[in-house]
């Protein structure tokens, strides 16, 4: 039975795919047993792999062996394993495992034939030589493999006794539509008469794409001006993966789309694509905002700005969009009155260049319901937030990640006013859209686990808050950079839940952790700073270190005062607590 944590597709279809695949091997247990494993992702397929291997391994001896790159031979690697092995020499019952084909390159990159070209020839011509090895083999593709060796290996393809097919979100293949903007750079290469428009979800391996542009760089130099088209293509392929929960490592893909944009603006700088220029500005600044670099963020956006301004006017969707994404920069770092004015700004122009039934405006009303929500302006957040999400439900439907960003964020306001029973099902519909959409390993879906816990904990269910905060800290750690904000607040949420629950030992490293982080990446002058310093002077308050505490709240009292106002329920929260404290001393 297929372990229910790496079942990926709600129909069941992986659970019927394993369980055919283990019928399928133990069937057969004398003579070639050739058997097919379709998977794109490689951890979930070394998932299966470990998990048929434990279920078998009482019945008969199982062995793994790995394609050689530069002699990609299914025979010869065989060859070399049977020879090693006496056992297999002997002809006994053994379940040979075959990876490495997920790693051959599908262009031939300047070679008389690419490494898929090579596999599949040595396929094709080996099937009687295969016979010389009766055991089952359990050769692991992608699908984009499968679709050329059914084309190239015909012969080797009607001779398997079957295809198991695991369905993923991750992959490492690019679709044909997604290369129809580059498609002059297949000019010179097998593909040139290619029809880039094809419905082909599997066309070619993202590290295929990343070789052939290192493979210009190398003929033409760097500073070739047709790279910086190739460079942010690649860039925007990277960051779509993120964005659609296909990244096979999210923060290497996440880095990698990154690297280059920056590599883009080098050369639209230089080449004066200037449109070009601030859209990769624009991307770039996005990707640190989204890794918490606040600092590196900001004059991209601003340069953005400026330039869309410039050459598009300041009535035009672009600029709308960037006024926008400088607003969300200035929320994230504690400046909204800043935000506010930008927000409404887009807002209004979006209104009048879209009209008011498009995503965009659904967008801008849900931007600004955020920022009112996280300024304690419920009441006029809440029509904000219903707006974007029937406008979002009337032009999306109910089954789409923009969608549950809607649903989270009306869970949080109703959190945040204590109206926890309309809460959670909200909360929870948008844990079940980010899931489908984006796959188990997503911030977004770390962020849905997070809020779930706070609507949890604010109720008093510590039991139901805790696994959901410590899934969610897995998941950030396992995702995100080491030091961002969204990792900071799950360290802060479950250091507060301990807090609460009188387990102060614990309670302490993990609020002195989110401090740390808080004000690394936010300064020392913003809000979640202050909660932070007033969280970890409640500890001190509690278990009487006066002294430690007391210097705590009044930098917590100052940034509230400074930032929310005086009579803002967080700037009067931390001013009762000092009014505690200071009775607690007296009482000593």
């Amino acid at each position: 039975m297929l372990n229910e944590d790496f079942i990926d597709d709600e129909d069941g279809d992986n659970q019927d795919a394993y369980d055919d695949l283990i019928v399928s091997i133990e069937a057969q247990k004398q003579g070639l047993n050739l058997l097919i494993a379709v998977c794109d992702d490689a951890n979930f397929r070394d998932e299966i792999i470990a998990q048929y291997e434990a279920e078998l391994q009482s019945t008969c001896r199982l062995y793994r062996v790995t394609l050689a790159r530069q002699e990609p031979s299914l025979k010869a690697a065989l060859n070399q394993l049977v020879q090693q092995e006496e056992y297999l020499r002997q002809r006994n019952p053994a379940v040979i495992t075959v990876t490495g084909a997920e790693q051959l390159y599908f262009l031939r990159l300047g070679n008389e034939q690419s490494e898929q070209e090579k596999f599949f020839g040595y396929l094709q011509w080996t099937r009687e030589g295969l016979r010389e090895f009766p055991f089952a083999i359990v050769l692991w593709v992608t699908n984009q493999i499968l679709v050329n060796l059914i084309k190239k290996a015909p012969d080797f393809w009607s001779w398997r006794n079957g295809v198991f097919r695991f369905v993923s979100k991750k992959t490492n293949a690019i679709a044909c539509k997604e290369l129809e903007p580059i498609r002059f750079v297949f000019r010179d290469t097998e593909l040139a008469s290619t029809d880039t428009n094809e419905n082909n979800p599997f066309f070619l391996p993202i590290q295929d794409l990343q070789s052939l542009i290192e493979k210009i760089e190398q003929e033409k130099g760097v500073r070739d001006p047709s790279l910086a088209t190739l460079y942010s293509r690649l860039a925007d392929i990277y960051r779509s993966r993120l964005d659609r929960g296909e990244s096979q490592n999210y923060q290497e893909e996440q880095e990698l789309a990154i690297k280059y944009w920056r590599k883009a603006i080098e050369l639209q700088n230089e080449s004066g694509l200037q449109i070009d220029l601030a859209t990769s500005l624009n991307n770039l600044a996005g990707l640190y905002r989204a890794t918490g670099r606040y600092s590196e963020a900001e004059p991209l956006y601003q340069q953005a700005l400026e330039l869309r301004k410039r050459l598009l006017g300041d009535n035009h969707p672009a600029f709308a969009t960037s006024l926008n994404n400088l607003a969300g920069l200035y929320k994230s770092t504690g400046q909204y009155n800043k935000a506010e004015l930008l927000y409404q700004q887009a807002l209004e122009l979006r209104k009048h260049l879209l009209a008011d039934n498009h995503p965009d405006v659904a967008a801008s009303l849900n931007n600004l319901a955020l920022l009112y929500d996280e300024q304690g302006r419920y009441d006029e957040a809440e029509p904000l937030y219903l707006q974007s999400l029937e406008l979002g439900k009337r032009l999306l439907g109910e089954n789409h990640p923009s969608f549950a960003l809607i649903l989270n964020n009306l869970a949080l306001l109703y959190y945040h006013q204590g109206r926890y029973s309309e809460a959670e099902p909200l909360s929870q519909q948008a844990i079940e859209l980010d899931k489908h959409f984006l796959g188990e390993d997503n911030p977004d879906v770390a962020t849905d686990l997070h809020n779930l816990g706070l609507i949890y904990r604010a109720q008093g269910r510590y039991d139901q808050a805790e696994p959901l905060f410590l899934q969610s800290l897995e998941l950030k750690e396992r995702v995100l950079q080491k030091a961002h904000p969204l990792l900071a607040d799950t360290i802060y949420a479950l250091g507060y839940m301990y807090r609460e629950q009188g387990r102060y030992n614990e309670a302490e490293p993990l609020c002195l952790k989110a401090l740390e982080f808080d004000k690394h990446l936010l300064g020392d002058n913003h809000p979640n700073v202050a909660e932070s310093l007033n969280n970890l002077a409640e500890i001190y308050r509690v278990t009487e270190r006066y002294s430690e505490a007391k210097p705590l709240y009044l930098q917590a009292l100052d940034i509230c005062q400074r930032v929310w106002g005086a009579n803002h329920p967080r700037t009067v929260n931390v001013r009762q607590n000092l009014e505690k404290l200071d009775i607690a001393i007296q009482g000593n």
